[in-house]
């Protein structure tokens, strides 16, 4: 795929587009169809294209491994302490509305965090699966 010209450009212009797409469909989950888990498998998909076509040695230089791993316990982390910091706040696990004055208000806000760390996890998680795929298929 390397000498592939028309692949390569054409990747150079998704992945972009795909990417702003995830982050899209991310923070408009509130208010229509989409959310973490949604978002992060198309963020990873843009990342795997790339993987794809450039190579799994250049995707690895782009995310490492590393920070792949720093994803994914960070993306747990922000669903985990979402969940923590309501029940300090004096509600339940999950319970939302503790957030903020209003009710509402502090569900959205508390949506919107574990969301984040689903699709940080999620696509965090689809890469390492890719780049796990791709080491077995190296050798």
């Amino acid at each position: 795929m390397r000498n592939h010209l028309i692949p390569r450009v054409m990747t150079k212009l998704l992945v972009p587009a795909i990417l702003l797409f995830a982050l899209y469909v991310q923070f408009h989950g509130d208010f229509g169809p989409g959310g973490g888990f949604q978002a992060g498998v198309i963020f990873a998909s843009g990342f795997i294209l790339y993987g794809l076509i450039f190579g799994a040695d250049m995707m690895r230089r782009v995310i490492t491994p590393r920070k792949v791993t720093f994803f994914i316990a960070a993306g747990l982390l922000l669903y985990a302490g979402v969940g923590l910091v309501s029940i300090v706040l004096g509600g339940n696990y999950l319970d939302y509305g503790v957030f903020a004055e209003d009710f509402a208000a502090g569900q959205r806000l508390g949506i919107m965090l574990v969301e984040l760390g689903v699709g940080i996890t999620v696509a965090a998680v689809m890469i390492k699966v890719f780049n796990l795929f791709m080491v077995r298929m190296d050798r």
